[in-house]
């Protein structure tokens, strides 16, 4: 077969419904800017206060800062083509920005297990905590969550960009996921597949089954404690991080781990918008409505902005 070199797709996004376009493009545009705001907001407070120099609140505002990378990627694009019609993305741009996407999931999968091993240590063994969680070990816990995740997703993008797209260069997506990608190729996929199966299995349900058994001595620990009350107050230090942790495992698993019989690039375009977008918004308002430090230093520093402002 004779093929032509893909130089640019096209990204569809939402064009089965080109009534709406502008709505869509006011809606994606106020989720994009409060999850700017919500995350830096998160990022500026725990950095400026010196109350919230803790493990827990290092992780967050990690957390806060691949937040902001998992909606810059994709968003901004996104907004291009619901308003400007701009619908073309170059051959290298498309490979770019597929590469970031994989490496911002897997680093979230990496960082949410820091973070219920620091959960962990704080309940089952809170006596050693400040020996074991000291501000060595959380560097080297997130510098690793990184650098895993942009090693991880090097086979699979190198192999994507390798690949012979003949049959088309629209994406039915809004954004280059590999996915979809993969759809458009004619090189035959067997391999992409297996690989992303085995790092999925290797690299993914590690970190999932790590969270799993943390929970596990967590709730055995809160349930050894004879106060209801002290139970309560307990479990609540970690019930913001297992909101996320739900979250999150349950819409990207809900997008990848599908059965190919059953996948859908309309369903799958809705899920993954859920953990594209929501999850960034929703994530600042979890951790401070249900933190309670947290949520009274951001009380505090709203209302000296607003005095500053007004004086």
């Amino acid at each position: 077969m004779n093929h032509t070199k893909v130089t640019e797709f096209i990204i569809l996004g939402f064009s089965e419904f080109p009534e709406i376009q502008l709505l869509l493009f006011l809606v994606f545009l106020i989720i994009y800017l409060m999850s700017l705001t919500g995350n830096l907001l998160i990022i500026f407070t725990v950095c400026s206060d010196s109350h919230l120099q803790s493990p827990m609140f290092f992780f967050l505002s990690n957390l806060s800062f691949l937040e902001i990378c998992y909606v810059t990627v994709t968003v901004p694009k996104l907004l291009a083509v619901l308003i400007a019609q701009n619908k073309t993305i170059s051959f290298m741009q498309c490979m770019m920005q597929m590469y970031l996407f994989l490496a911002c999931t897997v680093t979230e999968f990496y960082l949410l297990t820091a973070m219920a091993y620091d959960r962990y240590v704080a309940i089952c063994k809170p006596l050693h905590y400040t020996i074991i969680m000291n501000r060595k070990v959380c560097t080297i816990l997130v510098f690793v969550s990184w650098t895993i995740a942009f090693l991880d997703a090097v086979p699979v993008a190198t192999l994507i960009s390798q690949s012979y797209f003949c049959s088309s260069n629209e994406i039915n997506h809004f954004f280059c996921d590999a996915t979809a990608l993969m759809t458009l190729s004619c090189s035959g996929t067997y391999v992409i597949e297996t690989i992303t199966y085995i790092e999925g299995t290797l690299l993914g349900f590690t970190p999932f089954i790590l969270t799993i058994l943390s929970y596990v001595y967590i709730i055995s620990a809160v349930l050894k404690i004879h106060s209801a009350t002290s139970r309560q107050k307990t479990f609540s230090t970690c019930s913001s991080h297992l909101t996320v942790v739900l979250l999150f495992y349950g819409t990207s698993f809900g997008v990848y781990l599908k059965p190919k019989s059953d996948y859908s690039m309309d369903l799958n375009k809705l899920l993954t918008v859920v953990y594209i977008t929501a999850i960034p918004l929703l994530n600042p308002l979890i951790y401070s409505l249900r933190n309670k430090e947290l949520k009274e230093t951001l009380w505090k520093t709203n209302r000296k902005t607003f005095f500053f402002q007004n004086k």
